[in-house]
Parts: C-alpha cells; structure tokens; sequence
C-alpha cells in the first residue's frame, strides 16, 4: 500500500477491497485489539459536540460512532464511507437508528459547502489517499464554526512504546489471521498507524488546512488522541 508505484486510484481501490473483506469481523477485531476500550474512548469522543444539525460521520464503517451521535435529537447524522460492505453491516446492526448512510471518500465529500455542523472521524483518516486534501474537504463543508474532531491512533509516551511496538507488531497481525482470516489486512492497519502523523504535527496540519481552535487530547497514555478544530 505504500509503495510509491501505486497510484493513489489503485491504493483507494485497495483499501476498500480490505475494508470490504474485514467488515463482518472489524468491530469483533476492535474490541478484541483494544480490550473494549475503543468503545470508551468513541464516547468521549462524541461529548461536547452541537446539540442540532447536520452530523457527518467520515469513515464511519459500521456507524458505531454515529450511532452515538444520533443519540442526541436534533442531529441528522450520516454515516460517509467509501465501503458499502461495512455500511451494510452497519445498516444490519442499527436499523433502527435514525442514520443516513453514504458512499464517499474523504478527498470528495458530497455535501454542499458551508453545510455540515460537525464532521467527526474515528480511526479512519489515516487511510485517506491526500490527507491535506481530506482536511481542505472538512474544512469546505463545515458551516463557520463548526466542529472538526478526528479520533486516531497516535504516539503512546515513551516509557510504554516498546510494550505497544511489541503488541502492534505481534499480536495484532496473528489476531488478524485467527479471527478475521486477513492477516495482510491488519498488518496493513499497523503499518497505517504508524505512518500517521502524530499529535502536534497533526495539529499543525490542522492549522495549515485553515482551522481555528486547535486542540488534543492523550487517551490511555496516547495510545489514541482526540483532535478538535473550529472552522
């Protein structure tokens, strides 16, 4: 996926056919790869959100994020992913959640500019093709003020990133292979992670895309952040 012969339409292409191959394990594979603590850090991801408006959930895969969200009335959410596979485990699960459910990817996002309340994404960004490209996109559709928040693996501190190396590199892969029977899949998932950048460059990244009231925040020893941003 990273070799630069690629071409991002045949890495796009390529991701969607692992998320499309994963998808009725991938929410089994993160509960197991995080002990359930992923579920805890999606709730606080999605408090301190606006009350009402139009919600857009990019990469929300089997919409446990948006789900969430739509929790609180006066929220119309949509589910934005480029994979119809895990939309449509999404949409088994949660039918009878108020949720919109669109293809799409994060460098085109179909939403008129200027029309989205909060864009919110868990886990996924690191997958985009042109992550400044996908940031400019947030930023289009986002109304003045609106909120950008981003939830992602990050840098752990420094005294726990050998334990967290170890596991990434060993564990995950083999839980990959015995679970999902997609063991490529989730190496590729690791190797994501790290390519992602962490914490305070990302935070420049949101500044250069034009984002005001930039902020993190560590959850579990920086295992992950919570990145916020005004338009």
């Amino acid at each position: 996926f990273g070799d630069e012969a690629v071409s991002p339409e045949e890495r796009q292409r390529r991701i969607r056919t692992l998320f499309d191959q994963v998808a009725r394990r991938y929410d089994l594979m993160n509960d197991m790869m995080s002990f359930g603590i992923h579920r805890a850090w999606k709730r606080s991801f999605v408090r301190h959100l606006p009350e009402s408006g139009l919600f857009v959930d990019l990469a929300g895969g089997t919409g446990d994020v948006a789900a969430l969200a739509a929790r609180q009335t006066g929220r119309q959410v949509v589910v934005c992913d480029p994979s119809l596979e895990m939309m449509q485990v999404g949409r088994g699960r949660l039918g009878q959640t108020p949720l919109t459910w669109v293809a799409g990817e994060g460098e085109h996002l179909p939403f008129p500019t200027g029309s989205v309340s909060a864009l919110t994404v868990a886990f996924g960004l690191r997958n985009v093709t042109h992550l400044r490209d996908a940031l400019a996109e947030a930023h289009r559709v986002l109304r003045p003020n609106g909120i950008f928040a981003c939830l992602e693996f990050s840098r752990p501190v420094a005294w726990f990133r050998p334990f967290y190396d170890t596991y990434s590199y060993r564990v995950i892969p083999r839980l990959g292979a015995w679970v999902a029977a997609e063991p490529a899949a989730y190496q590729y998932l690791v190797e994501s992670i790290r390519r992602f950048p962490d914490q305070e460059a990302f935070a420049e990244l949101l500044q250069e895309a034009g984002f005001k009231d930039v902020s993190f925040r560590n959850v579990s020893l920086g295992i992950a952040c919570i990145h916020r941003a005004r338009r």
